[in-house]
């Protein structure tokens, strides 16, 4: 079996409780996969930090609900125990269906996977008005099943009375008390949290959340729940082909850039690609020999001095794009490829320079899924494909391309909803804001290699 941390809304605890647990069992020497529901970057990175192991993102709009059963199956064959984070509140999703269970939700996910819910609630401004939370939460949906709870921010012995008290005719057991307390913090910025390789104090902060693990947890029920069964294994739903010769892809990976699903890496390599991960930040020089660059998303506008002070890099990305090197970039990779990037301080810095416009950081969060369909061939789709996405950035462009890559409309909104374009190609460049995760798609990564196996 496996659970799934569940809350009642964001900012309940959800991601300091995983990581927590995730820290206890790794701590114990535990042979641990943990997964993360949605299209989430950051807690992944967080999640991979304590287990040592790539976490595996489970996004039904992304990929499908085949894909979901097979990624999750696959990845706990050889894990001791699995657990998956939940996003937002419970049922906070897409678009409610019949059964009151939003797409893409948590409640989605444990219904796809029949997996019980560990539901964690924030306890700060709460006494008997918990029962009524944890009751509705509880019976809304009758599919679901909730293995026990998580109060956090429990202030005082008083205050626990008042919240088991209420509880108690609900008769749901209580799995972990965490106490109100300043010295847990993990540090946020304008697209979520602060990612791992910027957090130098953060093996400090894994003791700490080691230590509320085994304080605060009632372990002899948790570690049952946790432990992985193996069930058979799901045959494939899809056939990823091998491309014949091994193809070399540069892969931006620093602070920069470090947006990547660890599915898409993987799905490159199955296909036959050699992947050299290389730092647009830190290296003096572009890889050599290689056949195709992957600039994936990230936080280039924190870095932007840095990064436009890297010339030499600067210059050979910008002679092989212009010779035809295919490449692909998703939002923060995009905005790298702008003349320059505008700042939160509105200090512009020089950028490679191959896209004839400029990035500028502004005050709104772009955010959501989206159904998008190519207007032209890219090195990753042929004309009139239709695929799903999601975007999550606060940059903008001062000039929008005259010959975008997509026409798209929001995932699942009303009929009279807006459809925009956006994104850029030419020659062999693909570049736009829209984040893909390929695992019902591989016939994407086919496609780039196969562009880049003829790059000479």
């Amino acid at each position: 079996m496996s659970a799934i941390v569940a809350a009642d809304r964001s900012g309940s605890g959800k991601t300091t409780v995983t990581l927590s647990l995730l820290a206890y069992l790794q701590q114990k020497q535990f042979n641990i996969q943990s997964f993360k529901i949605g299209p989430d970057y950051i807690d992944p990175m967080f999640h991979q930090f304590v287990t040592q192991k790539p976490c595996r993102n489970l996004d039904p709009i992304l990929t499908s609900e085949a894909y979901i059963k097979q990624c999750f199956t696959d990845h706990i064959q050889k894990a001791d125990y699995a657990l998956i984070e939940g996003v937002m509140g419970l049922f906070d999703g897409v678009s409610p269906l019949i059964d009151h269970t939003p797409t893409a939700s948590t409640a989605h996910i444990a219904q796809i996977l029949n997996l019980p819910l560990l539901f964690v609630i924030d306890c700060s401004r709460l006494s008997g008005s918990v029962a009524a939370i944890v009751n509705g939460f509880t019976t809304l949906n009758y599919n679901l099943k909730f293995a026990g709870l998580i109060l956090n921010k429990v202030a005082s012995d008083r205050h626990l009375e008042l919240l088991q008290e209420a509880l108690e005719p609900l008769n749901i057991p209580i799995l972990g008390i965490i106490r109100r307390q300043d010295q847990i913090h993990l540090p946020e910025r304008h697209l979520g949290l602060v990612p791992t390789d910027e957090l130098p104090q953060l093996n400090t902060l894994i003791e700490q959340l080691v230590k509320l693990a085994e304080n605060s947890f009632n372990w002899e029920k948790l570690l049952p729940l946790f432990q992985t069964e193996k069930p058979v294994k799901i045959q494939p739903t899809l056939t990823i082909p091998c491309v014949q010769h091994s193809v070399k892809i540069a892969i931006a990976r620093d602070q920069a850039f470090s947006f990547y699903y660890q599915d898409n890496l993987d799905i490159l390599q199955q296909l036959g690609a050699e992947l050299i991960f290389w730092s647009p930040l830190n290296d003096s020089q572009i890889p050599q020999n290689i056949q195709g660059f992957y600039f994936g998303g990230g936080f280039p506008e924190m870095f932007a001095k840095q990064l436009s002070e890297n010339l030499s890099v600067i210059k050979a990305i910008r002679d092989q794009i212009s010779v035809g090197i295919p490449t692909y970039a998703e939002c923060g990779g995009l905005m790298y490829l702008c003349e320059e990037i505008i700042d939160f301080e509105n200090k512009s810095w020089q950028m490679v320079g191959v896209l004839p416009t400029k990035a500028f950081m502004g005050k709104r969060l772009k955010l959501g899924y989206y159904q998008a369909t190519t207007l032209q061939n890219s090195p990753l789709f042929p004309q009139e494909t239709t695929i799903f996405g999601h975007q999550f950035h606060r940059s903008d462009l001062t000039t929008e391309s005259p010959n975008p890559v997509y026409k798209m409309k929001r995932y699942r909104q009303n009929k009279d909803n807006q459809t925009i374009t956006e994104g850029w190609s030419f020659a062999n460049l693909h570049a736009s804001y829209l984040h893909l995760h390929w695992g019902n798609n591989p016939e994407i990564p086919t496609r780039f290699l196969q562009q880049c196996s003829i790059f000479q």
